[in-house]
């Protein structure tokens, strides 16, 4: 196998390698000598570049575990792996609002979530989509029937989100319900079969040259550096764009604790799935974004009240007000949607346009009133493309709700 691969792609792909690996390394420096007072956009630039560096990392690390474990386990693990920047930056949100009830960040933790949660859908799916489409030439991406698990605990946790809202609080018993479905999503990604996959460049070179103890060692490196690198990078990210933009541009801070921050903390789960998307594998880059989803709509919405507990010194959960609860509703409408687009294991242009168009219309206004519409118009969607010629979709939903999440294990031969 060596010799069937010439040296100048050896090369090439040793280079791209080791030019991944060094961009977080600017960062980690700065990092480690507390940022030396340097200015937020140098901030914003440095972390960037790590969090980019991460998410080429990732990409590769997650095509070697496949070599080792289950599909479904590997984009779990680099779902949690990228989704680490939302999760710091909003269990901090939480945690402060624990401490300071009558402060923003009590408003501040539900909005960057919501925000986070939207944009996941909004954006990062749509743009999968459309790349996978232009790069095969197809009108539709086809997914991985294997993805059929991410897809039914998002629609479980989905159906769960409505309930939320009704006690005025996210709570404990949210918290444990959450935390139960995304423990049986993990379960079964474990159970789920392992597939023989075809690696190409740096991955394909770290396989060939180091076999199977070395390639093990090289995918738990990988995963490693770049979870630290994406972890130590989100915050300073994150909060540098937030001064940019509330100092030097004068723009509200809580929009941008709602979009500009969960845009910076969403970017690795974002470049992974792009990526993946552009080297030909967009369904594995859309059932990266699905699992992201469901972590963010299960352990992290969970997180949330445990975290405010916890700082609070209390039982009580993390209260909702109205804002918050119409920014909840309208998110879960939103998440019920696309997960209905994706019941048949086809996502077309023209549904990917939908989510993004409605997505941004958003920000053409921000009445209440507005934001029921947005509701609405997520809900009867849903509700249309289940009734008229919806028979595929509406099986597909009945199965996912009420047959076994566990997969069968082959028979042995």
């Amino acid at each position: 196998m060596n010799a069937a691969v010439s040296p100048r792609s050896r090369k090439r792909d040793l280079a791209a390698l080791i030019a991944a690996a060094a961009l977080p390394v600017p960062w980690i420096a700065a990092h480690a000598l507390d940022g030396l007072g340097l200015a937020a956009e140098t901030v914003a630039i440095l972390a960037g570049l790590a969090i980019l560096g991460g998410a080429f990392l990732l990409t590769w690390a997650t095509e070697l575990a496949e070599r080792d474990i289950p599909q479904a386990l590997a984009i779990l693990v680099l779902a949690l792996v990228s989704v680490l920047p939302e999760y710091a930056v909003d269990l901090h949100f939480a945690w402060t609002a624990g401490k300071q009830p009558e402060s923003d960040y009590v408003h501040y933790a539900v909005a960057n979530m919501t925000g986070a949660n939207r944009l996941l859908i909004g954006v990062g799916w749509a743009i999968v989509v459309l790349i996978a489409c232009a790069r095969s030439r197809r009108r539709e991406l086809t997914i991985d029937p294997r993805q059929r698990l991410e897809i039914r605990f998002l629609l479980w946790a989905t159906l769960y989100s409505f309930l939320i809202p009704l006690t005025g609080t996210i709570n404990l018993l949210d918290a444990a319900v959450l935390f139960g479905i995304f423990l049986l999503y993990a379960w079964s990604a474990a159970r789920s079969e392992p597939e023989a996959v075809a690696l190409a460049g740096p991955p394909a070179m770290i396989d060939r040259e180091f076999r199977t103890r070395g390639r093990r060692v090289w995918e738990c490196a990988l995963f490693v550096y770049a979870a630290y690198a994406i972890f130590i990078s989100a915050a300073p990210f994150a909060d540098g764009l937030v001064e940019i933009g509330h100092v030097r541009a004068g723009v509200d801070e809580f929009l941008l604790v709602q979009w500009v921050a969960p845009l910076a903390s969403e970017s690795p789960e974002f470049l992974v799935a792009t990526l993946f998307a552009w080297r030909m594998r967009g369904s594995l880059g859309i059932g990266a974004l699905i699992s992201s989803k469901v972590n963010q709509w299960t352990l992290l919405v969970g997180a949330i009240p445990i975290a405010f507990a916890l700082s609070a010194g209390s039982w009580r959960g993390l209260p909702l007000d109205e804002r918050q609860t119409e920014e909840l509703i309208l998110t879960s409408a939103q998440s019920l949607m696309a997960v209905v687009f994706i019941l048949d294991l086809r996502f077309s242009r023209i549904e990917a346009v939908a989510l993004a168009v409605l997505f941004l219309g958003q920000f053409a206004f921000t009445s209440t009133e507005v934001r029921y519409l947005f509701t609405a118009l997520y809900l009867a969607i849903t509700v249309g493309l289940l009734a008229v010629r919806g028979g595929e979709r509406r099986a597909a939903l009945v199965s996912l709700l009420f047959s076994s999440p566990f997969p069968r294990r082959r028979a042995p031969r």
